[in-house]
């Protein structure tokens, strides 16, 4: 018969296995939080590129819609004018 002194020694071993388990390997606390944490960096950059993607869908809408919105990347992005139109950049100061 197994004393109570050899049951106490299992359940102690056998707590320590579990243990083992809890603080090592796959599936433990530290790997949680390790992936908790990448999980709030991967929700961070996807909102920045769901943001991103939103502008962009908006700005394919105002293209698509009128020329107002051509017209104003043309005379931003290329510098383009109009004829007899005189064209002025001003710097910031620095």
């Amino acid at each position: 018969m197994i004393t109570a002194r050899a049951a106490t020694v299992v359940l102690v071993l056998l707590l320590m296995l579990v243990h083992l388990g809890l603080w090592f390997g796959k599936g433990s606390v530290p790997h949680v939080w390790s992936q908790r944490a990448q999980l709030a960096a991967q929700r961070v950059q996807n909102e920045e590129a769901q943001r991103r993607n939103q502008r962009m869908a908006a700005e394919v809408l105002d293209l698509k819609a009128g020329l107002e919105m051509i017209e104003e990347k043309a005379r931003g992005e290329l510098g383009m004018v109009k004829p007899d139109e005189v064209f002025v950049q001003v710097s910031p100061k620095r």
